[in-house]
């Protein structure tokens, strides 16, 4: 039997402009607090990783977390990921040299699938996380969507994902759009359903509400990573907690910054 390597814990910021926001279903965007303030804090918890998703940038087709990723990798001591508005060769070099260990692509992906060896080419798979944001669809199975969940795409997400991985996408971070914020738990078929097909990490994210659902997905659906947002924002379960959760279902993890703490 393969012995399971530590799972992973991310901490995901979702930013519009000077803010980290939280919505449902990637809807109804309300403030949370700033970036700078979150990611510190969550890495003194112990996250594994900070995400930091821009919003709004493949909307208005501009990026403008660079700063933000600059001003964490100053103070964060965690490899930190960076993803929206992503778009071209370019885009990657910026990030990374703002401080970015890895970049998330999604809309500009679909588009332009090729953009995904280019990266991978030049930086290495490690650096290539391929976003996906799932929607559950009557005949596709989940379908694929783009543009923070607006727009769909008809292609379905089985496919999608196993031609993302061949043209060089280290990781899939896999986004439940119908579970996003609703804290009512994974969609732990979908991730079941990727991580089968991929041979490669797949990162859990949308519907966390408590540190049982993380658990769930991990023991359910073989996920590799969890990314979680709302849960924490609101401080209903901190890093510390749901790696004491982790643990305590008999799951290798990296201990928590923190020492045991009442959850």
């Amino acid at each position: 039997m393969a012995i399971r390597a530590p799972v992973r814990v991310v901490a995901r910021l979702d930013v519009k402009g000077p803010n980290v926001i939280k919505g449902v279903r990637l809807e109804g965007l309300r403030v949370v607090g700033q970036p700078a303030t979150l990611s510190r804090r969550y890495a003194e918890q112990g996250a594994d990783e900070i995400l930091f998703m821009d919003a709004v940038a493949s909307l208005y087709e501009r990026n403008s977390i660079l700063p933000h990723i600059s001003e964490a990798a100053r103070d964060v001591f965690v490899p930190l990921t960076v993803g929206g508005g992503i778009r071209t060769i370019t885009d990657v070099s910026e990030a990374l040299r703002a401080g970015a260990d890895k970049v998330a692509i999604n809309t500009a992906a679909v588009r332009s699938p090729t953009l995904l060896q280019a990266v991978a080419e030049r930086y290495g798979s490690q650096c290539v996380v391929l976003s996906v944001e799932a929607k559950r669809h009557q005949t596709l199975g989940w379908e694929v969507y783009t543009d923070g969940g607006r727009e769909h795409t008809g292609r379905p997400v089985l496919t999608w994902v196993e031609e993302a991985v061949e043209l060089g996408a280290g990781e899939v971070l896999l986004t439940s759009v119908d579970r996003d914020g609703t804290r009512q738990g994974f969609d732990v078929e979908l991730v079941r359903a990727v991580q089968r097909v991929v041979p490669v990490p797949v990162i859990a994210s949308g519907g966390a509400g408590r540190a049982d659902h993380v658990v769930q997905v991990i023991q359910e659906a073989d996920a590799e990573a969890v990314a979680i947002g709302a849960i924490l924002h609101g401080n209903t379960a901190s890093i510390t907690c749901i790696k004491q959760a982790i643990q305590a279902a008999g799951i290798p993890c990296r201990p928590s910054a923190e020492s045991v703490v009442a959850c």
